[in-house]
């Protein structure tokens, strides 16, 4: 199982939107190491969802339950992939608490901020899950 963030912004598609919905595609996707990351995602990936813009934290966790396949919205070479929600995080996990530990300060989302779909290892999902159920 490999494990990523997807990031969307509350006003556009909200985790509350997402949950109420049961499933989404993720389209919209406009960048090729996006789509890269789409493509490489497989059935029961893991997601982090992300508030972007506003809020900037960690709200959610997301399923991928269908592989990339073409955007419907376009008929160029883009791609989306299906998910759905599997549970609210305990605690949101802010941008400022990611930026502010040690121990993620590789991660994809500090260093390729604008980056919509972006890999978490392991061992980043793992601290992310604890910060989550200790704050």
């Amino acid at each position: 199982m490999a494990y990523w963030l997807i990031k969307s912004e509350p006003y556009k598609y909200s985790w509350d939107q997402f949950q109420q919905d049961g499933r989404t595609f993720w389209d919209g996707v406009r960048n090729y190491a996006a789509r890269l990351n789409l493509r490489a995602m497989r059935k029961g990936d893991e997601a982090f969802f992300y508030h972007s813009n506003e809020g900037k934290e960690i709200v959610g966790i997301a399923m991928v339950i269908t592989e990339a396949y073409q955007d419907p919205t376009t008929t160029e070479d883009w791609s989306v992939v299906d998910f759905a929600p599997v549970r609210p995080m305990t605690n949101p996990v802010s941008l400022a608490r990611i930026k502010s530990d040690p121990g993620l300060q590789n991660m994809a989302l500090l260093r390729l901020s604008r980056l919509s779909v972006q890999p978490v290892t392991p061992e980043e999902w793992n601290h992310i899950l604890l910060i989550s159920e200790t704050s």
